[in-house]
């Protein structure tokens, strides 16, 4: 992520608390600090996804040891009789905020203070901290060799003494990161970008160049405000829908234990698998084809020598539409929670000030977000198509074989 969109997204948590839900609890209240910690600390959405996923499956199986409902994600923990829930919650999202983010530890402890505070003092309470310190021990070891450490070795292409642009692309080793849920990061690649002399993609080029372009575009000036909304990203785009379709149907707390760590699965999962794809296809992004128009061999496209998209360009590559398949992975766990026509939602956006979205279908968040991004000119109808639908099928997948019911048996 470019510096500017780090300063873009820097106060996004903050931007989201009107979405504070009123009933909130443990799980709540911890999801909403670990989103705020990947932006506070700057880390790239993927890594900050990553992040509060161990710390949500750490919750989650927490929870499920003192009060089995659900297959664990990896195995119960032992746990004595009477173990508080909300001090075991706290304890495991507590014990990894502050190895993830330690120059954040100070306001963690405070939190984690006050959370041991309205709880009675007693055998429970000290159970509690035991176990949710055991559960996030035990998946922080389990994530300890997944990749998430490699080191950016892309290589650029050129022939020697030929200058290239030396900002080195991003996210370019995340698609070996071992997933959390999935066989593999391409287990739901989706199939190869269409070749250039189609007329599908002479579409794509003349509509992002027409509807995406930084001026003399043909957006409608709502289609403008939809655009700059959508150019923030991160956790902040889905987390606080989960809050709100969670308050809105009174979840319980290990309800929501469960809910949120599928979540946040799919979603670090749905990294993985962006990035996969991008760098496995490595498809030219809007500015880069259309000042290079002459050169795809397509009649119906014609080059642009001095077009510019909307909003900066993310350094990585175009296809899929990562925006598209967080969002898109995001609808699928909750609606199949609560159905596509929920609760209407609303999001604030760091990159629109004092502009609200507001969505009461799942399906029609998904569908701005496809043309947001054409809006912005970052990326082609037909790769925000295949990102959504990659992000449905990571989603269903995640749902079905993972955290169920006893008697519902897994298909992985």
């Amino acid at each position: 992520m470019s510096p500017v969109a780090y300063r873009l997204v820097f106060m996004a948590s903050l931007l989201f608390a009107f979405t504070r839900p009123a009933t909130a609890d443990v799980i709540t209240d911890w999801n909403e600090r670990a989103v705020s910690a990947g932006y506070t600390a700057r880390v790239s959405p993927t890594v900050s996804a990553r992040n509060i996923a161990i710390i949500h499956i750490a919750m989650f199986e927490a929870l499920n040891s003192i009060e089995p409902r659900y297959t664990p994600y990896r195995a119960r923990l032992p746990v004595e009789p009477g173990a508080s829930r909300e001090t075991a919650a706290a304890a495991a999202a507590h014990y990894i905020l502050v190895r993830a983010y330690p120059d954040q530890a100070k306001d963690y402890n405070k939190a984690f203070q006050a959370s041991l505070a309205a709880v009675a003092d007693g055998p429970p309470k000290t159970e509690g901290i035991r176990l949710g310190e055991q559960a996030a021990i035990a998946i922080l070891a389990e994530r300890s060799m997944d990749g998430a450490d490699a080191r950016n070795t892309y290589r650029p292409f050129t022939i020697a003494g030929r200058y290239v642009p030396t900002m080195l692309p991003v996210m370019s080793s995340w698609g070996t990161v071992r997933p959390f849920a999935l066989k593999a990061s391409s287990q739901f690649r989706p199939v190869a970008p269409y070749a250039l002399t189609t007329m599908q993609w002479a579409r794509d080029y003349n509509e992002v160049k027409r509807m995406g372009a930084k001026s003399g575009s043909a957006r409608t000036a709502e289609q403008s405000e939809i655009a700059r909304f959508w150019a923030f990203v991160g956790p902040a785009t889905y987390n606080p829908i989960a809050r709100q379709l969670s308050a809105a149907n009174n979840l319980g707390v290990v309800e929501n234990a469960r809910l949120f760590a599928l979540f946040s699965m799919a979603a670090a999962d749905a990294g993985t698998a962006i990035f996969d794809a991008k760098y496995k296809y490595n498809f030219w992004r809007p500015v880069t084809a259309i000042r290079n128009g002459d050169l795809d061999g397509n009649k119906n496209t014609e080059r642009d020598a001095t077009w510019e998209p909307f909003i900066d360009t993310p350094m990585h590559p175009e296809y899929p539409c990562a925006h598209c398949t967080f969002q898109s992975t995001a609808a699928s766990v909750l609606e199949a929670f609560f159905g596509d026509q929920v609760a209407t939602f609303r999001l604030t956006s760091t990159t629109a000030p004092g502009v609200t979205r507001s969505f009461s279908k799942l399906s029609d968040y998904v569908a701005e977000v496809i043309n947001a991004r054409v809006y912005d000119g970052v990326h082609y109808r037909t790769s925000g198509e295949a990102g959504a639908a990659m992000g449905r099928k990571i989603g269903q997948y995640i749902v079905l074989n993972y955290l169920k019911p006893p008697t519902q048996s897994a298909a992985r």
